[in-house]
């Protein structure tokens, strides 16, 4: 019995014979609480920063950060009263990239065809985004829709520029988005459209988009014109007065340095109120009833359209 005591006792050393052996020493206080804090290990976990490191490298390589950059540019030049629909919609256009999918031979036409409207409409979209007065933003998005527009027959024919059928296309629907009649629109787009087999160069192109929306700004501008000179919103205006104020437009665009269809709008701007008002004084007597022959409004604008028309430079 003595003896199994006496194996015990050696096998678990009592505390005093423990702090007298150098060899074991005691954990302090600190040691153990960081012992617990790391879940019994003495290192502590570094999947912290080895995941965040992570999250950036995966948004880098997948340009996230590019993309949003480019999403905000461009709400800031469009300058958008709602810009979480703004950026939906800039988001879905970049969705909405052409299926290059394969195709079967008997559908190859219809998704080509498929591909140059969805393109299309794209360009149009970037279009919108800035006024033709915001110069630098408006040509970088003119050079953005003509770079998707060449893309869009690229799998149809080589060499560079935009197909003159699509050019046409574009023109025209600039021209409707500006709530311009497609009456007054089809002598402008006359003289600056092209032949559908045709490749049409940039330059064309962009002076082709500025025309078309400052023509559609000037055509705004003469239907306030009319409204200076109409009597009451149920009435046509006197005929005289229309000619009057008509040719003192006409003046304003002769005597201006148009050299690009820019300066015909500036010039229909700067008719001055008292300049404006002369002609019509000389038009019309006051106190005199309009008894004469009167002028419509579309009748009026198809002749202002028409000053501005003469001016632009046919494509040869």
């Amino acid at each position: 019995m003595a003896k199994a005591e006496q194996a015990k006792c050696e096998q678990f050393p009592s505390a005093s014979s423990v702090n007298k052996d150098d060899s074991l020493p005691l954990l302090s206080k600190t040691t153990m609480a960081e012992k617990r804090r790391s879940g019994g290990s003495g290192i502590l976990p570094d999947s912290k920063p080895a995941k965040t490191d992570t999250e950036k490298e995966f948004l880098s390589q997948a340009g996230v950060g590019v993309l949003l950059r480019g999403a905000l540019l461009k709400l800031v030049e469009a300058r958008s009263e709602d810009p979480i629909g703004f950026l939906a919609d800039h988001f879905s256009n970049l969705a909405s990239e052409p299926d290059n999918g394969a195709a079967g031979c008997g559908d190859a036409e219809q998704q080509n065809t498929a591909d140059e409207q969805q393109q299309l409409a794209r360009a149009m979209w970037h279009l919108r985004l800035a006024h033709h007065s915001q110069r630098s933003a408006f040509n970088n998005n003119v050079r953005i829709a003509y770079d998707l527009l060449v893309q869009s027959g690229q799998r149809r024919r080589l060499g560079g520029g935009v197909r003159g059928r699509l050019y046409t296309q574009m023109l025209r629907l600039l021209c409707g988005e500006g709530d311009v009649p497609e009456s007054t629109a089809v002598p402008l787009l006359r003289r600056i459209q092209c032949h559908d087999h045709e490749a049409v160069p940039f330059e064309l192109f962009r002076q082709g988009v500025l025309t078309c929306a400052v023509f559609s700004d000037y055509v705004r501008k003469s239907r306030s014109l009319y409204v200076e000179i109409c009597p009451c919103a149920d009435m046509a205006a006197e005929r005289t007065l229309c000619q009057a104020v008509l040719e003192t437009l006409r003046e304003a665009l002769d005597t201006s340095d148009c050299a690009d269809s820019v300066r015909y709008l500036e010039a229909s701007a700067k008719i001055a109120p008292c300049k404006l008002a002369e002609a019509m004084a000389l038009a019309h007597n006051p106190g005199q009833t309009q008894t004469g022959p009167s002028m419509e409004p579309q009748e009026f604008e198809d002749a202002a359209s028409a000053l501005f028309i003469e001016r632009v430079r046919p494509v040869s």
